[in-house]
């Protein structure tokens, strides 16, 4: 399927989140385990671009929070990322799929039509059920953040009548539903590097139905928390109720594994930053220029039409790198002129060749340049990935996600984000980035208090070992004390 020809995520919300962070009278910064979803799958590059495909129709929106996760960004690795989360009294751990294109937290529910049972993944798959739980409760139609989120009150609401929800990928796939409110584990930052658990209360989706290929065994996971800048998100309904601030940022190590994931107030280094494409569902920013070498491409509108700006989306749940098909024609072009290279496809979809030398030594870097001054440096380790000991791939793909009104788009994933610091600016509607060393730590602050948080490293359950956890920390400024969800 021709990625350009993906239609973008419609979302039919038949509700809405619902609910209020109860974090015992203190706040501040939430994380969650996250591994790798494709880890330990080292060489299926088709199923590499399928996700990535998948995953471009599931462009929703949204947001803010801080929580720990794991994983690389491989292409040739895991390809996105998992955090583990504790939900529910008594307690019960699901893997959910971290999305920063969709707004919703959403988990497999007990009687779930077409859920997936078992996974390749390594991790044991696991329903929801309320009943079980003697903190959960139902959320109604009736109450006012489901009007909110369905732009009113629900026609034909009744107090008896289940809040509902139903989402449509732009790949087939769906999921529906009803919001359930329940315990959180939290932990609770007392110190750098330090925490201990405490408990909080979130709404979330109870999947009872599934469609499409989202329930094959091959990727399988509970569910999906969504990161986007909709109201129904959980970070936004944290942002709304003035727990946190409307920021969070990611470093992800595509070396070792893992990384950092922060949401709120990340202190530290001065970087440059721009203004994203204003009332967009996505994180887009205005790309300017292209780099590739000494040679320099600029861009013209008719690429992706005058609303867009010629838009780049920046996006840590997709694995590689897509580009119009004019672009990506000059960089294969630029990469490959002039070298002895014997070029075959594998899969039948990556170019690739054998090369047992260092490739920044004789391929060119590329360089994109946004507005205000914003430059992402894409150096040949990290277009050219290793499939074999003897063998690179070219990472960059030919075809973004075409946009509402059949434009094409540059979407930018783990490829070329990773072993940056990237921070997401909701409040003030900034994107920003610099090089650093994700294996080390980024300083959080709460008022004028400020805390380490920094990378860790987990085993799954299986035989295989995710390299890092990233550390996702919800910030809660209205109160006094840091949080991780743990």
């Amino acid at each position: 399927m021709d990625l350009r020809r993906l239609a973008l995520a419609v979302v039919t919300m038949v509700a809405a989140l619902v609910g209020e962070f109860g974090c015992s009278a203190y706040g501040n910064v939430v994380t969650f385990d996250v591994k790798h979803k494709f880890a330990g799958k080292r060489n299926n590059l088709r199923a590499m671009k399928a996700h990535d495909m998948r995953r471009h129709g599931r462009f929703l929106s949204t947001v803010d929070v801080d929580v720990p996760l794991g994983g690389d960004g491989h292409p040739s690795g895991a390809g996105l990322y998992f955090a583990k989360l504790k939900i529910g009294n008594p307690l019960e751990e699901y893997h959910v799929q971290v999305d920063t294109g969709s707004d919703i937290l959403w988990v497999n529910c007990v009687g779930c039509d077409k859920c997936p049972e078992t996974s390749d993944l390594g991790i044991p798959l696991k329903q929801y059920d309320h009943k079980k739980s003697s903190t959960s409760s139902l959320v109604y139609c009736n109450n006012e953040f489901c009007a909110t989120a369905h732009d009113g009150k629900l026609k034909d609401c009744k107090p008896d009548l289940q809040c509902e929800y139903y989402v449509t990928y732009g790949d087939g796939t769906s999921n529906g539903g009803y919001f359930v409110k329940d315990t959180i584990e939290l932990q609770q930052v007392t110190g750098n590097l330090q925490t201990s658990p405490t408990n909080g209360s979130i709404v979330f989706g109870c999947g009872s139905k599934r469609a499409g290929n989202s329930n094959t065994s091959s990727e399988s996971v509970d569910g999906i928390i969504g990161f986007g800048q909709a109201n129904s998100s959980m970070i936004s309904q944290l942002a709304q109720n003035g727990a946190v601030k409307n920021k969070f940022a990611h470093c992800l190590d595509n070396v070792d594994g893992g990384g950092i994931f922060a949401i709120g107030e990340v202190v530290g280094p001065q970087m440059n930053k721009t203004k994203m494409v204003a009332r967009q569902s996505h994180y887009k920013i205005t790309l300017k220029e292209v780099h590739i070498g000494d040679t320099i491409v600029k861009l013209e509108t008719s690429f992706f039409g005058s609303i867009d700006e010629n838009a780049a989306i920046i996006d840590s749940g997709t694995t590689l790198a897509y580009l119009p098909t004019t672009i990506h024609e000059q960089v294969i072009q630029k990469i490959t002129s002039g070298k002895s290279l014997e070029m075959e496809k594998i899969e039948g979809q990556f170019s690739c060749f054998k090369y047992d030398k260092n490739v920044d030594d004789e391929f060119p870097v590329i360089k994109l340049l946004f507005k205000d001054s914003l430059v992402l440096t894409v150096y040949p380790h990290d277009y050219l990935f290793r499939f074999r000991d003897d063998m690179r791939c070219i990472g960059w793909q030919d075809g973004g996600p075409k946009s509402p009104d059949d434009n094409e788009m540059i979407l930018l994933g783990d490829l070329v984000l990773s072993n940056k610091l990237v921070i997401y600016d909701i409040e003030n509607q900034t994107i920003g980035w610099t090089e650093y060393n994700c294996t080390s730590s980024v300083k959080v602050k709460n008022g004028n208090t400020e805390y380490s948080v920094g990378y860790h490293s987990i085993s799954s359950a299986s035989s295989f070992t995710i390299g890092g956890i990233l550390a996702f920390l919800f910030i809660l400024y209205s109160f006094t004390s840091l949080f991780y969800i743990a």
